[in-house]
């Protein structure tokens, strides 16, 4: 099925869009963690944190400019989002036993790729991870970063925020360190965009 697909990046203009996609069926992780889970050291995703973490993601958005991530469209409407951005913007990786800095390359890391249900299963999260990779050259990242999931047996749709290996593999992505069974750390080197 054809469909037109664009994205945005979050800012104040597209933080309405935002909401409505985070309020669609399948969201309800996204919904408690706002994508601000691994940007702070303390905090949990949960009901009761969901008003915080939606507080301090807008704070950003608002008060320095930082653009944590895109929104994905499909023919016009807020169907996916990822988050991405330098790696210390996300203060609680310096501490995962799994996500740890593997050495001192500079690199934008990937937490988040998410897509709301009724859009699943149509390529949109191939789609948003070309667009983070597209955003990322234009800012002239040289090495982005991403850790997902890697088990031989599927995993729910609600818990593959992280994306799966193949879906990096796909991209260019290669396999750097694995400190879990399940869990990766995958590497795509970039060259700058072209002026």
């Amino acid at each position: 099925m054809a469909y037109a697909f664009e994205v945005r990046p979050l800012t104040p203009a597209t933080w309405a869009d935002l909401e409505d996609l985070f309020g669609l069926r399948g969201g309800s992780i996204v919904r408690g963690c706002w994508c601000m889970f691994y940007r702070k050291t303390g905090g949990s995703v949960s009901a009761a944190a969901a008003a915080d973490n939606k507080r301090e993601l807008r704070a950003l958005v608002d008060g320095d400019g930082v653009t944590p991530g895109l929104v994905g469209y499909v023919d016009g409407a807020p169907a996916g989002w990822v988050s991405l951005g330098p790696r210390e913007d996300y203060a609680k990786l310096r501490r995962s036993p799994i996500m740890k800095p593997v050495d001192d390359i500079p690199v934008w890391s990937i937490i988040c790729t998410y897509v709301a249900k009724p859009f699943r299963g149509q390529g949109v999260q191939h789609r948003l991870l070309g667009a983070a990779i597209a955003h990322a050259r234009g800012h002239g990242v040289r090495m982005l970063e991403a850790y997902p999931v890697d088990k031989p047996q599927r995993s729910h749709d609600d818990f593959m925020f992280f994306g799966s290996r193949s879906l990096y593999e796909k991209a260019g992505f290669t396999e750097v360190v694995r400190r879990s069974p399940t869990r990766l750390v995958m590497r795509r080197a970039l060259r700058p965009a072209r002026g």
